[in-house]
């Protein structure tokens, strides 16, 4: 069964995921954080996945159910779908251990100074013991930071993933869509892992990895819902998915994009991100309907 359309969802869920990359470069190549674009690009994303997930997905989860259950039960059961999707990432949020909050981001102009890693590294070995110790503990404490950070970065991505991959298969349009807000709220991410990995190592190379490695979840995600789901793809069981990957969105948007987007700008900027954001995919729908 790994028709166009399979191959097709794939290559989205896997460039939403491995877009924590690009987070990564911008953390090594650019000089300052531009926060205000931040913060209008996560309110933009947060916008997308609201509005396509109340107005787009959430009613072909209920039409779907619907013609299966009759009105009032594919209704009840869509609704149960819905929160349970919402409570399915809630549990994940609340369970996964995090050294730092993974999706609070470290400025890219804290990287200023890596480029005089190696050189300040060489410099703690020629200090007293004492204090290379605590230098070390720093050292160690940052690159735990970040490893905890891809861990619970590519947990959360996981059900991402299978999102993305269910949206993509049912409405290809709907699928880029979500992909691509996806890929920006995957952006400051990939810079959360690779900063303190960065700093505790000096190695760009492995900041890149262990960020990119994040970012494989998603396609991961999309894989095992693939192969467990793939037999039983009929109408009742996209409804079910559509739903519960409506009320994951409506989290992610509401306890990660949101907040982040407020907290890298100004409050009326994320906002202004927001409306585009739901603008953008009103337009999109009207167009491909």
């Amino acid at each position: 069964m790994w028709d166009s359309t399979v191959l097709f969802a794939f290559g989205l869920t896997l460039f939403a995921g491995l877009s924590t990359g690009i987070g990564s470069a911008m953390a090594f190549f650019a000089k300052k954080t531009n926060t205000k674009f931040l913060s209008v690009a996560l309110g933009f994303s947060g916008g997308v996945m609201l509005y396509v997930s109340f107005v787009e997905i959430f009613v072909k989860a209920k039409d779907a159910l619907v013609a299966e259950l009759g009105t009032r039960n594919g209704y009840w059961v869509t609704t149960l779908a819905f929160f349970g999707g919402i409570l399915l990432i809630a549990v994940i949020d609340k369970l996964v251990p995090s050294f730092e909050n993974p999706h609070e981001v470290a400025g890219i102009e804290d990287m200023v100074e890596i480029e005089n890693m190696e050189h300040h590294l060489e410099e703690m070995e020629e200090e007293r013991a004492s204090e290379h110790k605590g230098h070390k503990h720093k050292a160690g404490s940052l690159y735990r930071m970040g490893i905890f950070s891809a861990i619970a970065i590519g947990i959360h991505n996981f059900p991402e993933g299978l999102a993305t991959f269910a949206s993509a298969i049912k409405d290809p349009t709907l699928g880029i869509s979500i992909a691509v807000a996806i890929a920006i709220h995957n952006i400051p991410e990939g810079i959360a892992v690779s900063v303190p990995i960065y700093y505790a190592t000096g190695d760009k190379k492995k900041a890149f990895f262990y960020s990119f490695l994040s970012g494989l979840s998603e396609p991961i995600g999309a894989l095992v819902g693939y192969i467990l789901l793939y037999r039983y793809f009929n109408d009742f069981v996209f409804g079910i998915l559509f739903a519960g990957v409506a009320g994951i969105m409506v989290f992610i948007s509401l306890d990660e994009l949101l907040p982040a987007a407020q907290r890298y700008g100004e409050h009326h900027l994320s906002i202004y991100g927001l409306v585009s954001g739901m603008a953008v995919m009103a337009v999109s729908l009207l167009l491909f309907a």
